[in-house]
């Protein structure tokens, strides 16, 4: 265990080496606070949900490993929530899908709706978090060739318009309930495996599909929709209906929000340059942080490169106030709630050191040409003892510092998740 003094102690020399540079440590702390991370349920249950847990997994969604202790229940699911967030600083929200309806008679995607979800509300307001809200738009029959809200089939159209429109009824509820702004996130899987001869109706169909949900006004304090691409997903290779410049455009033109998925991209692209180029035009942003390895493969994020730019970006210019942070991955191979801490951790840790840097010095430096200061600067901020920043921070915040989290979560294992296999 690590002590409270060797903390504290740690503490002090840190923040007088940070103001040596005009960095307040407290005032970083303070801000790392206000950033609610919207923790995904799915990371629980293999994104197996409530509704019909026994569905195969499509949309090229994959799930890998066989971790003992996956969650079978809405009360295991919770329980796992509960003791994710019991470890990581703050007070954060949840993300749901439409799968994880809590219902006792059975119901197809389309007819589920807010009372469904009575059972997470109640939940939340006892864990004191916010809900958001994505639809699902796979895992089902009505999946037609890889199409959804772009298929050439009006059925198939109808049907999941319904979904995005009841989704949107959810999201509402949990905004009336809570007190808090849900976010409804929207990614559909549609596409083509090989080359399409027309690529220009499966888009004004997609558009035309989106439209059609969002006719009915919600107050946006309760609710905001976000729309989200992709670069493309395991079946439909050569064309995404959905791409990165479709929602763009999109969200522009309707007032939305843009989610930016940093595991949907091409690897050699610096997902936080995207913010930038973005933010002047639109009104807000969605952020999944996930993290790719080769292609969109969602493993369980790290404190690395890639998750440094992002956080960098979105403190330097300070647009943390027209961004909202999700987190998006799924790993089976390790204990899932230990996944949750190690991923929202590292993405608070990211914005703390982000944070600790005298921001406003290096921009006039920069603006002044004097870019060796700049580089210098950045270069020995590397080394600073953010960590005991870090530790000093999940002090007092009441959760456990160091790697001593993990003996939670070793003591969980024993006493609830290991005997769900009996």
């Amino acid at each position: 265990m690590v002590s409270t003094n060797e903390v504290e102690s740690a503490y002090q020399v840190a923040k007088e080496r940070y103001a040596e540079l005009g960095v307040d440590t407290d005032a970083a702390m303070a801000a790392l606070k206000k950033i609610k991370l919207s923790v995904h349920c799915w990371q629980g249950d293999d994104i197996h949900g409530f509704l019909n847990p026994d569905q195969e997994l499509t949309g090229g969604i994959g799930v890998s490993g066989n971790y003992p202790g996956v969650a079978r229940t809405p009360d295991e699911l919770t329980g796992d929530l509960h003791e994710a967030l019991s470890l990581i600083p703050g007070k954060h929200k949840v993300q749901l899908h439409t799968i994880y309806a809590v219902t006792d008679k059975k119901k197809d995607l389309d007819e589920v709706g807010p009372e469904d979800f009575s059972y997470w509300v109640d939940w939340a307001k006892q864990e004191g978090v916010g809900l958001d809200m994505n639809p699902t738009f796979f895992s089902h029959p009505m999946v037609k060739n890889n199409f959804t809200l772009a298929s050439p089939e009006k059925a198939v159209r109808d049907y999941w318009i319904e979904v995005g429109k009841k989704s949107r009824e959810i999201s509402n509820y949990f905004g009336e309930e809570l007190g808090q702004q849900s976010v409804n996130n929207f990614w559909v899987p549609d596409g083509y495996k090989d080359n399409p001869i027309d690529k220009l109706s499966p888009r004004l169909r997609l558009m035309n599909s989106l439209d059609e949900i969002m006719k009915q006004k919600y107050d946006e304090k309760n609710t905001i929709e976000a729309v989200e691409g992709k670069l493309f997903g395991t079946g439909i290779e050569s064309f995404t209906v959905g791409s990165h410049l479709f929602y763009n455009n999109y969200a522009i033109t309707r007032n939305k929000l843009w989610t930016i998925d940093a595991g949907h991209w091409h690897p050699t692209e610096d997902v936080s340059d995207k913010f930038s180029a973005f933010l002047p035009f639109g009104r807000g942003l969605m952020l999944h942080v996930s993290r790719p390895v080769r292609w969109d493969s969602d493993h369980v994020v790290i404190m690395d490169d890639a998750l440094m730019r992002i956080t960098r970006s979105l403190v330097r210019d300070h647009e943390l106030d027209r961004t909202n942070v999700g987190l998006d991955f799924f790993d089976a191979t390790i204990n899932r709630v230990a996944a949750w801490v190690i991923g929202a951790r590292a993405t608070q840790k990211a914005f703390l050191q982000a944070m600790l840097a005298p921001i406003d010095q290096l921009k006039q430096e920069e603006n002044t040409y004097d870019f060796t200061t700049r580089l210098a600067v950045t270069e020995e901020l590397k080394s600073y003892p953010f960590g005991a920043v870090w530790d000093e921070f999940c002090l007092q915040n009441n959760v456990p510092v160091g790697t001593d989290w993990l003996n939670n979560i070793h003591q969980y294992e024993k006493d609830v998740q290991f005997k769900r296999e009996d």
